[in-house]
């Protein structure tokens, strides 16, 4: 079986560091760039590419509200979905000449924080994200949360999609994330996330907090870098899927051949 490890990277800004994106890179097979709006600078998008390219890790956009000094995980409102849209094929944009003119053709769009989490639960946004994808390139994956508006999203519009789980954060009861100001919303142990995410992919299901089993299709796991310890978690969580059987590879290689 197949599957694709995901994380976040390229999420310093300017002389700011955050994470240990080559470490973080010699073990997963995607990476999901920031794009400038919560983080990243071209220096920053271009470099991190590169460095994927270095190690045949896939890359992808990784969008967010513009939101800078609160790391994208405010909720940002006002904005009309096509000013959204259009933010977001800024991003995308963006990213996509670096990564090329870095040598790596661009995999996929995973939106960040906040814009994710809304996009998870309404189908208006949701769809603007779509749109956007589409807009830059139709054959680009939209990273989506299984049975949620973005999952709608994407086959309304026809993109393909890799479906996603979390290897460090719990559900709350609607299947999507649970908020991080909640107690137990984020999964420091590494043997726990390891254990999890192997049951997650075995049973093809979620738990939420409350204990409701969700069946899903998974595709794909990420992995968040900016947390204490993440490299580690990182390292057992791919021994202990290797060791079940699996076979670690980027979300376009993973969903071709199913």
């Amino acid at each position: 079986m197949l599957i694709d490890l995901n994380c976040d990277m390229g999420e310093g800004f300017g002389a700011w560091k955050m994470g240990d994106d080559s470490a973080m890179l010699d073990i997963v097979s995607s990476a999901n760039i920031a794009c400038g709006f919560h983080a990243g600078d071209p220096d920053i998008m271009f470099n991190t590419a590169a460095m994927a390219r270095q190690k045949n890790v896939a890359v992808g956009a990784h969008p967010s509200f513009l939101d800078l000094h609160g790391f994208g995980r405010r909720q940002i409102r006002g904005d009309s979905p096509a000013q959204i849209e259009r933010q977001i094929i800024y991003q995308i944009g963006a990213f996509k000449a670096l990564s090329e003119a870095a040598g790596l053709p661009l995999q996929h769009v995973k939106t960040h924080g906040a814009l994710g989490n809304m996009a998870n639960e309404d189908l208006e946004l949701a769809l603007a994200v779509a749109r956007a994808i589409k807009a830059v390139d139709p054959d680009l994956i939209f990273v989506v949360m299984p049975g949620l508006e973005t999952e709608r999203a994407a086959q309304q519009l026809g993109l393909r999609m890799a479906r996603e789980i979390y290897a460090d954060r719990a559900y709350a009861a609607n299947g999507n994330l649970l908020s991080r100001k909640l107690p137990g919303a984020v999964i420091h142990d590494s043997e726990i996330a390891a254990a999890r995410v192997l049951r997650m992919i075995e049973e093809q299901a979620i738990t939420t907090v409350d204990g409701i089993r969700i069946p899903v299709r998974i595709d794909t796991v990420c992995v968040h870098g900016d947390t204490p310890g993440a490299t580690t978690m990182a390292q057992q969580l791919r021994a202990r899927l290797e060791n079940a059987g699996m076979r670690i590879a980027p979300m376009a290689a993973v969903i071709g051949a199913r």
